[in-house]
């Protein structure tokens, strides 16, 4: 998979995204200093570059009926790769955890878990987490209360610099390359009719030259 290399134009689209994931392709150019042509171009090339893996709802989970979050450090057994593995595909399984984090310590795994209340989590706990193989401890950490909940990473996005030789040429490429792509029509019928002119300018000898 081919790598984008990221300029300034590309983190912006990143931050903005990240912030907003419904924002327009028109208000991302609009943010980026740059047309709606070329910013869809880039969105789809971070796509396919996995830099942007999907875009999700943030639901409230308390709306939702959902008024227990328990952070659950989970010791194991035995850490050979091969049973960590199996502990992951396990618990990719369980919709109650919603984040499963491999840890360098004295735990092997910390869980998101999610319920509805106390007894829905401990009736997880013992019909499934504690239940589960190679699981050898499990200690509870009750969520009283988040004041902050971040997804993605901090972006660094520098202030637009003054257009160069080289920015003004490759913003004349990308304007040559919305021509050719007829983003313009009006622009490719006056080109037409021009062409027109100059040729009928040829035959009849008004034109001796080629251009």
């Amino acid at each position: 998979m081919q790598r984008v290399k990221l300029d300034r134009i590309d983190r912006q689209i990143l931050s903005d995204l990240q912030d907003y994931g419904r924002m327009t392709n028109v208000d991302l150019a609009k943010n980026a200093g740059i047309s709606a042509p070329p910013c869809l171009r880039r969105v789809r090339a971070l796509e396919e570059a996995r830099y942007v893996k999907g875009y999700n709802a943030d639901l409230d989970p308390v709306l939702l009926g959902f008024n227990v979050a328990v952070f659950a450090h989970v010791g194991l057994s035995s850490q050979a790769e091969a049973d960590l593995v199996a502990f992951e595909q396990m618990v990719d399984q369980w919709q109650e955890v919603r984040e499963c984090h491999m840890l360098a310590g004295e735990t092997d795994f910390l869980l998101k878990i999610v319920a509805r209340d106390w007894d829905e989590y401990q009736k997880f706990i013992t019909s499934k987490l504690t239940a589960a193989p190679n699981v050898a401890q499990v200690k509870s950490a009750l969520a009283i209360r988040s004041s902050k909940r971040l997804t993605g990473v901090p972006i660094q996005v520098r202030p637009a610099e003054p257009p160069t030789m080289a920015t003004k040429a490759a913003t004349k490429t990308e304007s040559k390359e919305e021509r050719e792509e007829g983003d313009s029509p009006l622009l490719d019928s006056t080109n037409a009719s021009v062409k027109k002119l100059i040729q009928k300018a040829k035959e009849r000898g008004y034109i001796t030259y080629e251009e």
